[in-house]
């Protein structure tokens, strides 16, 4: 495989940016010409003295904003650990410059408009969960990599990656597009696949045999977006939040693995914001849902093989109505490697009874032993495949789902430690105290990781998930996240999923220097109304507490402006889809 080179230096000058390959032995220098917009592959002996220099740690890629192109690397970086012997390295600081030495050609509206285009891209790179191996293949699962061919194995990173799970594919089209002639081992050696989600490695320690454990959710940059903005599929199939969660044991020599999904109810429906606590869901009532659903299945069957769908939505309210398409769609498809389990998680683990989720675990127990897992002994023979994933879903994927995704991964790694000798016949994973801690925190920061990149905040029931208990502390920790979900969907999530866009390349900036979409205006609905209903309010409060000559007078006058203060709230939740923060670069396939 040819790797990724491991240092750089990033060399400046007025007409060039020069990325040099540190690396021992390497010469190679990526040349970036800030006119043209040309890469050539060069010598160190290219690279003039009166360069200004700085070490970075990789290249993200290139994007083009209103002001021209610009070139992103990853400035800062901290390393998770080893898997496999390979480092696995966080980005933790990211630097976007610029190719043009000023903006005096923009106007002012244009110099505007570039200043939001870039905090988009670094609204994007300040969420956290940006991951690379220089060396190793993060896309792929164990499994999918033991199962490759010989042409597969020379292929390099960028060309091998599983794009679902590659976030700057985007950023480095440019990089990948340059003429065959110019494509060279060396060239790819630059490009640097980058995967969002969470991964936490850990030695850990059970009978006094140490073993890794590693926990990798790969976050989908297809359907990618915000809790509210993105529901569903798209034409291609492609689920809303879907991540990949691997969890992966090694132990002398020996490696197993066991794999989960979780994404959207794929089928089309949406859910946007309205400025209610909780808006309603709609499902498309003009889209033949069958389609999309066949693309998505059809496509996870062949990844994975067979599917135990465990829908943990509420089986009333207005989630029923999901839960019953859902259902009436797998049965629709008739398909024998698709099953389908609904578990209303709220009603069974009503009143604290969180001990009732192993009813859940216990009825697919049979499911899980026949999907088995992945696992090489030390011997590196091959001796089970995983031939089979539970895809969980609820209405985020995100809380729920993650409680019961740590439940049924326990229950894999109780199997797997027992068979390589770490576990002793008849102990338990849940008597090891230490280990256990390690475990359940690592799901809780996962269920965080996922939840702040698709909602905004923490997850919720993280308690739950740390402690093996249901808290007061922790629900009133639940409710503090609702609220700040609240305040975010409603009144910046559309900022981020134009962020969220834009660096996916699902939005892509003209080259023209004709108007963008940003140049949209509020309607006059947006700025008046709460004006009203705040200066009514408050002379409500005004003549509330300065009474007037009499009693009827003060009356009347706190009825008049609390009158006028509740009628423009009514007008405001009513038109709630004016008042919130939408998407402005919103392509055609994510209105439903």
């Amino acid at each position: 495989m040819a790797t990724a080179y491991e240092r750089y230096n990033l060399h400046t000058t007025p007409e060039k940016f020069f990325i040099e390959a540190c690396d021992d032995g390497a010469d190679a220098v990526l040349a970036i010409d800030r006119v043209s917009n040309e890469m050539t592959l060069t010598g160190k002996k290219d690279v003039p003295p009166s360069a200004v220099t700085r070490p970075i740690c990789g290249v993200m890629g290139t994007i083009r904003l209103v002001a021209g192109m610009y070139l992103i690397v990853i400035t800062r970086k901290r390393n998770v650990g080893s898997l496999l012997g390979h480092a696995v390295w966080k980005a933790v600081d990211f630097d976007v410059i610029s190719y043009k030495k000023t903006v005096l050609h923009l106007s002012e509206i244009q110099s505007q408009e570039n200043k939001t285009f870039l905090s988009m891209i670094n609204n994007v790179l300040t969420t956290d969960g940006f991951y690379f191996c220089t060396d190793f293949d993060l896309t792929h699962t164990l499994q999918r990599l033991a199962n490759t061919s010989p042409d597969f194995q020379e292929m390099s990173l960028l060309e091998r990656a599983d794009q679902r799970f590659v976030w700057n594919g985007n950023l480095l089209r440019e990089l990948a597009a340059q003429p065959e002639q110019k494509i060279s081992p060396q060239l790819h050696r630059f490009a640097l696949p980058v995967v969002h989600g969470f991964i936490v490695m850990k030695p850990c320690r059970i009978n006094g045999k140490i073993f890794e454990w590693i926990l990798i959710s790969r976050r989908s940059c297809f359907r990618a977006g915000v809790r509210y903005y993105v529901r569903g599929i798209d034409s291609e199939g492609h689920a809303a939040n879907f991540v990949e969660t691997e969890q992966i044991i090694l132990y002398e020599g020996a490696k197993a693995s066991f794999v989960q999904t979780r994404g959207s109810m794929p089928f089309y429906w949406s859910q946007r914001p309205n400025l209610k606590y909780k808006p309603k869901p709609i499902i498309s009532k003009t889209t033949s849902h069958m389609d999309g659903f066949q693309r998505h299945f059809d496509s996870q069957l062949l990844i994975y093989g067979k599917q135990t769908i465990l829908n943990l939505v509420n089986q009333k309210g207005s989630e029923k109505p999901l839960e019953e398409a859902f259902a009436k769609m797998v049965s629709g498809m008739n398909n024998g490697m698709l099953n389908y389990i609904a578990f209303d998680f709220h009603k069974e683990c009503s009143k604290m009874r969180w001990d009732r989720l192993q009813i859940l675990v216990d009825s697919v127990s049979e499911m899980q032993d026949e999907y088995s897992y992945f696992m090489v002994n030390s011997d590196e023979k091959t001796v089970a495949q995983q031939k089979g994933v539970f895809r969980s879903n609820c209405m985020d994927c995100l809380d729920r789902t993650n409680v019961i995704q740590s439940l049924l991964a326990r229950r894999s790694l109780q199997s797997q430690l027992q068979r390589m000798g770490v576990l002793n016949v008849g102990q338990r994973i849940e008597e090891q105290a230490e280990f256990e801690k390690i475990y359940k925190n690592a799901w809780a920061d996962n269920a965080n990781a996922c939840a702040v990149q698709y909602a905004g905040t923490g997850a919720l029931k993280t308690d739950f998930t740390r402690t093996g208990k249901r808290t007061r502390w922790g629900l009133l920790m639940d409710g503090w996240n609702s609220m700040i979900r609240y305040y975010k969907n409603n009144f910046s999530d559309g900022f981020r999923q134009d962020s969220i866009d834009l660096f996916l390349g699902n939005f892509a900036v003209d080259e023209s220097d004709g108007p963008t979409p940003l140049r949209v205006q509020k309607d006059w609905k947006f700025l008046t109304l709460p004006i009203v209903m705040l200066v009514a309010f408050s002379m409500c409060i005004v003549c509330l507490l300065m009474a007037g000559d009499t009693w009827t007078e003060a009356l009347a006058y706190v009825m008049f402006w609390g009158a006028a203060s509740a009628i423009t709230g009514t007008i405001i939740m009513f038109n709630g889809q004016d008042f919130v923060d939408s998407p402005k670069l919103v392509h055609k396939e994510k209105i439903d």
